[in-house]
């Protein structure tokens, strides 16, 4: 089954030579991304995003600079009526998606290794400064089908066993919604409605789950301008509110794919982080190319290789606590 197998280097974190070497053992997404012009020698040095667009790239529909607008009230946590919700645990290892409940897999310690280096981004630590709005992750592919709600959850559910935070999981994809369905959770108001309505709390739409640390935004109406409702000012005051109600709070966006709808460019503007998510054998360079340009509002992304069929390495986590990767 699909799984995420390595991650590349596109801040100025440094990841585990392990995950790098393994994913440039197999493509050289430097190069890819620099283009024929760039020093080929260059694996383990912070990738730039390329000066101009290729020229079969979409154009970025969302604006230069993210919108500024007044932060919104917060009311005390203690103030709210939490909406609960049980997550299907036999639905989440039937899907092959990491089991909250379950033993340590190769999965697992995969996606250990990956909230590492985001977590370090986001929070600081080891002589590396927090990045501003780290603790919002992206997470996007060029293209649909190449794993991106998949790494989503996985990502979410991995975080949510730390100790000193706590995720909050957004489905962003609006046209085509799914991280609900996945973890066996029925939809309701969400995100898009808090946008279009000043008169809705977005905090009163957040549905706690029964997986601890883990609680889901659903992404709400559907809409022909969630583009626009996104570029406006509103939508930074709605995440600030997120944020400063609960700053121990990693959230988590499953954006639409880049190449194929235009909110995952204005989301972009609105985050600290992202991961492209890479099909590996699939994903074409051109396509790499066109997709990171259009998220050029964030200045931090990584690339997540999956569905990656073999580790040059020969390693297999999961073996070491006596389970199968």
């Amino acid at each position: 089954m699909k799984g995420p197998d390595k991650m590349n280097k596109h801040s100025p974190i440094k990841p585990p030579a392990s995950l790098l070497e393994r994913a440039n053992e197999i493509y050289d997404f430097g190069a890819a991304l620099r283009g024929p012009a760039a020093d080929a020698n260059v694996d383990q040095q912070p990738i730039e995003k390329p000066a101009a667009e290729p020229e079969t790239a979409k154009a970025a529909v969302a604006p230069a600079i993210a919108p500024v607008a007044a932060p919104l009230p917060v009311r005390p946590a203690t103030a709210r009526g939490k909406l609960r919700a049980h997550i299907d645990r036999e639905a989440l290892r039937a899907a092959n998606y990491i089991d909250p409940d379950g033993p340590v897999t190769g999965l697992s310690e995969e996606f250990r290794i990956v909230k590492r280096q985001l977590l370090l981004a986001a929070r600081g630590g080891r002589g590396f400064d927090p990045i501003e709005h780290g603790e919002r992750i992206l997470i996007c592919s060029a293209n649909p089908n190449e794993g991106k709600t998949f790494c989503a959850v996985n990502l979410a559910l991995s975080m949510a066993t730390e100790k000193d935070n706590r995720v909050l999981l957004v489905d962003a994809d609006f046209a085509k919604p799914s991280v609900l369905a996945r973890l066996g959770i029925e939809g309701g108001r969400g995100l898009m409605d808090a946008l279009a309505d000043s008169a809705i709390d977005v905090e009163d739409l957040v549905i706690e789950t029964d997986v601890n640390g883990l609680s889901v935004l659903p992404a709400g109406a559907q809409t022909n301008q969630d583009t626009e409702y996104l570029a406006a000012a509103r939508t930074a005051a709605v995440l600030d509110q997120l944020t400063r109600h609960d700053p121990a709070r990693i959230i988590i966006f499953d954006s639409p794919p880049a190449l194929a709808a235009s909110p995952a460019s204005a989301l972009a503007l609105h985050v600290g982080q992202a991961v492209m998510v890479v099909h590996a054998d699939v994903t074409t360079d051109s396509a790499l190319r066109d997709a990171l340009s259009l998220l050029s509002g964030c200045e931090n992304i990584q690339l997540l290789l999956n569905r990656a069929k073999f580790s040059p390495t020969g390693r297999k986590f999961g073996n070491y606590y006596g389970y199968g990767a």
